[in-house]
């Protein structure tokens, strides 16, 4: 039994030390290109800009910026404050691009170079090498999130008076579900070949049906049962609501059940999936292929 527990010990010491290691990479060469460090905090606050500015347009006499007079808006959230709805959306949006760029990107890179096939004979399991690929991205995400809501504190006066605890609570199952979006990604691209036109076309579809840059509510009736089918669309509900007090979908403890369902469903479901495609890859000789 002792022999044994040593083996497991050593095993996840092992597949740790291996995310730290690819992630550490992707660090090294993320670092290299400071000037793309600097675009990635930049260019949501250049989109935001006139997202701001449109609130305001809209906001009444008495209305502060980034309010909007009321109308549908309020309607359907039950909140005024139209900009930082959108830079909640923009911020948690961002998670999806990281883990989305981050894992599907990464497998396409080393299926280009030629090193896929090498890289899979490791011996370690291929959800380390997913993962790995994941760690640093997301570690810059949360790095450019922070700096992006500061500077939207300074250009914009953006604040939130709500429980931040509570909304970083629900953050944790919403980026892990996205792994499981992101491992049934990964499968797609081993069959296609292809990664950009399928990363953004798909982390558009879903920030669009997740209600990123507008209340899904607003959505025609026909796609409404699409976004109220990605438990995505209930984490950014969540976090809205814990911050700015909006109305959620559905009543909250009923929208965290379906939020901790789909972690305990998406992320297996989606590794399978990649699994069962990975063999099938294998099996026809055409994971090296490009």
């Amino acid at each position: 039994m002792r022999q044994a527990d040593t083996l497991v010990q050593i095993s996840w010491r092992s597949h740790l030390w291996a995310i730290a290691m690819i992630a550490w990479k992707d660090w090294t060469i993320f670092i290299r290109y400071p000037l793309n460090a600097v675009m990635r905090i930049v260019d949501p606050i250049v989109w935001l800009t006139p997202v701001y500015f449109l609130g305001k347009s809209f906001a009444g006499s008495g209305g502060g910026g980034g309010e909007s007079s009321g109308g549908g808006f309020a309607a359907y959230t039950g909140t005024d404050d139209y900009f930082t709805f959108i830079l909640i959306g923009a911020v948690l949006s961002n998670y999806i691009m990281s883990v989305f760029w981050g894992i599907g990107l990464g497998l396409k890179n080393e299926m280009d170079a030629g090193v896929l096939e090498s890289n899979w004979l490791a011996p370690t399991s291929h959800l380390v090498m997913l993962v790995g690929r994941t760690v640093a991205s997301l570690a810059v995400t949360t790095i450019n999130n922070v700096l992006i809501l500061v500077l939207a504190w300074l250009m914009f006066g953006f604040q939130v008076d709500g429980d931040i605890l509570a909304a970083l609570a629900v953050c944790v199952p919403y980026v892990l579900i996205l792994y499981g979006f992101g491992f049934a990604f990964c499968a797609l691209v081993l069959l296609m070949r292809d990664a950009n036109v399928l990363i953004d076309t798909s982390s558009y579809l879903v920030m669009l049906f997740s209600g990123a840059q507008f209340p899904v509510q607003a959505l025609p009736r026909f796609l409404l049962p699409l976004a109220m089918a990605l438990p995505l669309t209930y984490g950014m509900d969540l976090v809205r609501s814990f911050l700015l007090g909006t109305r959620t979908l559905l009543d909250r403890p009923t929208e965290i059940a379906i939020l901790v369902l789909a972690l305990a469903v998406t992320v297996p479901a989606g590794y399978a999936f990649f699994l069962a495609v990975d063999r099938y890859c294998r099996s026809r000789g055409t994971l090296g292929l490009h």
